[in-house]
């Protein structure tokens, strides 16, 4: 393998731009999942039928279907069906983020539901008792302490997103892995190795800080209960 072409100027600025492609998406991902995770947890755990139930039929369906095919749904169907045109496509920020955010929302509702349980009954009846509704008992006093309880599992899911953005290199979006690719072809199929090396190395190394700092945050947690 051949890291010289480190020295390349060019060679680490497509690097940079795909990592942090691939750390944008990963980021308005995570928001994105939580912000749609939260309420379908909540929808889970409700009283009300259709509520509870669509709930589980969402977790259900994205939990079964494989991610590389939702990709393909969202970056070549889903454009055409509501655009009318058939050609039309979302760039792939966007579509990356979109498909990202809908899929791990089913992930994310499953560990917020698990959070919200995680909290005793006698919180939510104390935020009844002082004339809370069921929405405020939620904002004031049961997701507050189930997010605290739930964050090392959010992040551990985080880490698991990070790793699975690379499977957007199959719509030709410049992630890392595509970035990488591309230079591969551009430099010659003999240095195929030395970039995807470098794509391993980089991903390990940052996977394994990230679940460093998932073990020490479990640690505080733990100490603080």
């Amino acid at each position: 393998m051949d890291f010289s072409l480190l020295q390349n100027p060019d060679v680490i600025h497509a690097l940079k731009e795909g990592f942090i492609f691939t750390l944008t998406v990963t980021v308005l991902s995570m928001i994105g999942g939580i912000l749609i995770g939260t309420p379908l947890a909540m929808m889970r755990l409700s009283n009300n039928f259709v509520a509870r139930n669509f709930a589980k039929f969402y977790v259900d369906v994205f939990r079964g279907i494989p991610l590389i095919q939702v990709i393909f749904i969202f970056y070549f169907l889903l454009p055409k069906v509501f655009a009318f045109q058939s050609d039309t496509y979302w760039g792939p920020l966007f579509s990356s983020v979109v498909t990202f955010a809908i899929f791990e929302a089913a992930f994310f509702s499953e560990i917020v539901r698990s959070g919200i349980q995680s909290v005793s009954k006698g919180q939510v009846n104390a935020g009844y008792a002082l004339g809370f509704t069921y929405g405020q008992s939620m904002k004031y006093v049961v997701l507050p302490q189930a997010f605290r309880n739930m964050l090392p599992v959010l992040l551990t899911q985080t880490i698991i997103l990070f790793q699975d953005i690379s499977l957007v290199y199959v719509i030709s979006a410049p992630d890392f892995l595509g970035r990488a690719d591309t230079l591969a072809n551009t430099y010659g199929p003999e240095t195929k190795a030395t970039f995807y090396f470098i794509v391993a190395l980089v991903y390990f190394c940052s996977s394994f800080l990230l679940s460093q700092l998932v073990k020490r945050l479990q640690q505080k947690i733990a100490i603080i209960r």
